[in-house]
C-alpha cells in the first residue's frame, strides 16, 4: 500500500532508542529500538506501520472492502476464508469457549444500542432483546475453510485484532533487527527483550485519568495487554457501566475491574487472559489467580 506522507514518525532519543510512531486501528502506535541507525529505524517503523494498516483494512468493519464486509454481506452463502481469517477465526472460537460464550465476535450488532461515549444514554430493553436475537458464534456455520455467516449476522474481530496486529509487528521486526525491540499499539505490546540499559519501562494508566500512568513496569519479552473502562463507559442514574458486554444477556458486565493489564508469552494471549477477565466482573481477580498469570487489576 502506499505510505501517506509523513505518516511515521521518527525520533532518536537520548537514551540510544529510535522510536517510530504512527496511528493505526484508532490508536497511537510505536516501536522501539535499541539503535540509533535511522535509516534502519525508519525502513523497520514504515514496515510495521504498512503491516497494521494492511490488518486494519483487511479485518475493519467499516470498511466495504474488508473481508468482514464480504463475509456479513454474503448473503448467508459460504465462502472461503484465506489462511489468516481462517487462524482468527479458530482463535475467536476458542476464546468464546474458555469463556463460557461471553466472548462472542458476533456480538458486534449490540454496538447499535450501546454508545460508551461517557453520555447517559441507556438503551430499552426491547432495543437490547432486538439485537440479541441476531447473536450467536455456535449459530456460524464453518466447513473446512468455507464459512457460512446467517443473513443479518456480523462479524467483529475487533476484539483480538489489536493484539494479534502486535503480535505480527514484533514478527516483521525481528525480520529485519537483531536488537531489543517493543511494539506498542494503544497499550497492547510485545517485545523481543530488554536493551543493555535494562527493561523497558511501561506505564498503566490509572482508571479515569487519561495520560496519567498509575503503574510503572519493567517489561523484558513476551506479549502485554490492558483491558478497560478508562475510556469507553456510560454514567446512567449515578451508576458507571464499562464498555464490556456480556453478550448473554446484551447487557454491560457487573462489577468488573477499572482495569486488568496481564503479561503471557504473546500479546494475543495476554489480550485473551484480560479480556476474559474482565468478562469475569466481580470475580476477575479469582479467576486471574486461577490461570497462574502476571496480572495487575486495578479498581
Amino acid at each position: 500500500m502506499l505510505m501517506p506522507a509523513n505518516a511515521v514518525r521518527l525520533e532518536i532519543r537520548a537514551d540510544g532508542v529510535a522510536a517510530a510512531t504512527f496511528s493505526a486501528m484508532a490508536s497511537p502506535c510505536e516501536v522501539l529500538l535499541a539503535t540509533t541507525d535511522e535509516g534502519l529505524a525508519r525502513q523497520v517503523g514504515e514496515s510495521v506501520a504498512a503491516e497494521a494498516w494492511r490488518i486494519e483494512r483487511k479485518y475493519s468493519r467499516y470498511r466495504s472492502d474488508s473481508v468482514v464486509h464480504s463475509l456479513c454481506n454474503s448473503g448467508g452463502r459460504p465462502m472461503g476464508l484465506d489462511p489468516e481469517t481462517l487462524l482468527l477465526l479458530q482463535f475467536a472460537s476458542r476464546c468464546h469457549e474458555l469463556s463460557g460464550g461471553a466472548f462472542d465476535i458476533t456480538s458486534g450488532v449490540l454496538r447499535r444500542a450501546w454508545k460508551f461515549d461517557g453520555s447517559g444514554r441507556f438503551p430499552a430493553a426491547e432495543e437490547v432483546a432486538a439485537l440479541r436475537e441476531r447473536i450467536g458464534f455456535g449459530r456460524l456455520q464453518l466447513q473446512g475453510n468455507r464459512l457460512k455467516v446467517p443473513v443479518g449476522m456480523e462479524l467483529d474481530f475487533g476484539g483480538i485484532g489489536k493484539e494479534y496486529a502486535v503480535d505480527r509487528a514484533l514478527a516483521l521486526v525481528v525480520s529485519h533487527f537483531d536488537g531489543a525491540a517493543l511494539v506498542n499499539f494503544g497499550g497492547d505490546m510485545a517485545a523481543n527483550r530488554a536493551p543493555d540499559s535494562g527493561p523497558w519501562r511501561v506505564g498503566v494508566e490509572r482508571p479515569g485519568q487519561q495520560g496519567e500512568a498509575r503503574l510503572l513496569l519493567d517489561f523484558e519479552r513476551g506479549g502485554l495487554a490492558t483491558s478497560g473502562d478508562t475510556h469507553r463507559f456510560i454514567e446512567h442514574e449515578g451508576r458507571r457501566y464499562s464498555h464490556i458486554l456480556d453478550v448473554r444477556t446484551g447487557y454491560p458486565v457487573v462489577d468488573p475491574p477499572r482495569s486488568v493489564t496481564v503479561a503471557a508469552s504473546c500479546c494475543l494471549e495476554a489480550g485473551m487472559v484480560a479480556t476474559l477477565a474482565m468478562l469475569k466482573g466481580a470475580l476477575a481477580e479469582d479467576f486471574l489467580a486461577e490461570q497462574g498469570v502476571t496480572h495487575w487489576c486495578l479498581r
